[in-house]
């Protein structure tokens, strides 16, 4: 199993979800981020007044596969993601040791559908 983490820009989140429902993937945890990277913030203005924004607003996607689906769910982010400018985000793929569904005791794989 893996646990794939993909930051990216908020107004793309509907066509990543719809992106991985196309491919099968039915479930995922989305959390409203802040952070910068080669981007590094921008200037706004206020009032008349500018000012430095350093971290920017991101969508943190987060969700486990079967490691077969990796490369899948891999391309279904990327061509959903991708504007071609900067600060369209990252993926990051790790090793999940064991998952397990609190309800039923279900374990790994079991557990993921």
């Amino acid at each position: 199993m893996k646990k794939v983490e993909a930051i990216l820009k908020p107004f793309k989140l509907d066509d990543v979800r719809e992106s991985l429902s196309a491919i099968g993937i039915s479930g995922l945890t989305i959390t409203e981020v802040k952070g910068f990277g080669r981007q590094k913030g921008h200037t706004e203005l206020y009032r008349g007044a500018e000012y430095k924004v350093d971290f920017l607003p991101k969508i943190k996607i987060e969700l486990v596969v079967a490691a077969h689906l990796v490369d899948r769910v891999i391309e279904a982010i990327t061509e959903a993601a991708r504007t071609g400018k900067i600060g369209d985000g990252k993926i990051f793929v790790s090793d999940v040791q064991q998952a397990i569904r609190i309800r039923t005791g279900e374990q790994d794989e079991q557990a993921l559908s």
